[in-house]
């Protein structure tokens, strides 16, 4: 689940998200289409033994996060969730596993059109930043080791 914003030049936990409004306005921007390409684009970019691991991962586009998702992740506002990984990480499968659903990884076009336009940082940052935080829980990481990589990667 990705948890995070751009604020004043730092990534900051959602819950700390005064520069996103709540609005019930909806932004008009880039299309479904353009955001499922910065999307591929940041996995295409991904060290190829990551990549490997990332074939079989669906990436979704939605305007918002359905109550279910919202409510899987404790969050009570559609406008604070952009992405969210769904499926069982790496970590935890079996080499006997098979069948089941594909893992996701959805962006929310809404939030991260309301987070470019609110704070300025570039959509290809804010998808390539959100994707990237959505398959490292692919890999097993938590929400609070992802934020320790990126604040060490800032660094």
């Amino acid at each position: 689940m990705h948890k995070t914003a751009q604020c004043s030049g730092k990534l900051v936990p959602t819950a700390a998200k005064p520069h996103i409004r709540g609005t019930m306005r909806e932004y008009v921007g880039p299309s479904a289409a353009e955001f499922e390409r910065l999307a591929q684009q940041a996995l295409d970019r991904m060290p190829a033994h990551f990549r490997a691991e990332l074939t079989n991962i669906v990436l979704k586009i939605e305007e918002f996060a359905t109550r279910e998702q919202l409510e899987s992740v404790e969050i009570g506002n559609r406008w604070h969730l952009s992405g969210l990984y769904e499926g069982r990480p790496l970590t935890q499968k079996s080499v006997w596993e098979s069948g089941g659903m594909p893992p996701t990884i959805s962006l929310f076009r809404q939030p991260l059109l309301a987070e470019m336009y609110e704070t300025g940082v570039r959509l290809e940052e804010l998808v390539h930043h959100v994707v990237i935080h959505e398959a490292g829980h692919h890999f097993g990481f938590s929400d609070e080791e992802m934020h320790a990589l990126e604040d060490a990667a800032d660094n």
